[in-house]
């Protein structure tokens, strides 16, 4: 099992940038492929950002490609979500989501893939 803790959010004009990070507990973290998910109020949880648990598989939303980044450091049990020319519709509290896996190149984007969730951090982005 592994617990998540998200941090990073705040309050940015549109056009900054934010990095959020996920801190996970457990000591199997490298085997875990982590994803990242917003939701904003009266909308479904939607997926952002997801990393294999190699850190050599990404995948993005086509919202998000080309302004996000997302990365793990697996020696410090985090997975990072780096956020560059937000716009205001990116507005979202974002969660951090776990799965474990023994597969390092799937690629994970829906939300009942994933087994475990940290309790998300408000990204709010002014126009």
């Amino acid at each position: 099992q592994v617990q998540l803790v998200e941090s990073g959010g705040g309050l940015v004009q549109a056009g900054g940038s934010l990095r959020l990070s996920c801190a996970a507990s457990g000591r199997t973290f490298s085997r875990y492929a982590m994803g990242w998910f917003r939701q904003a109020p009266g909308k479904e949880r939607e997926f952002v950002a997801g990393i294999s648990w190699s850190g050599y598989v990404s995948n993005y939303a086509d919202s998000v490609t080309g302004r996000f980044t997302i990365s793990r450091d697996n020696a410090k049990n985090t997975v990072y979500l780096q956020m560059n020319s937000l716009k205001p519709e990116d507005t979202a509290t974002y969660y951090c989501a776990a799965k474990p896996t023994d597969v390092d190149y799937v690629r994970f984007r829906e939300t009942f893939e994933y087994d475990y969730w940290g309790q998300g951090t408000q990204v709010t982005v002014s126009s």
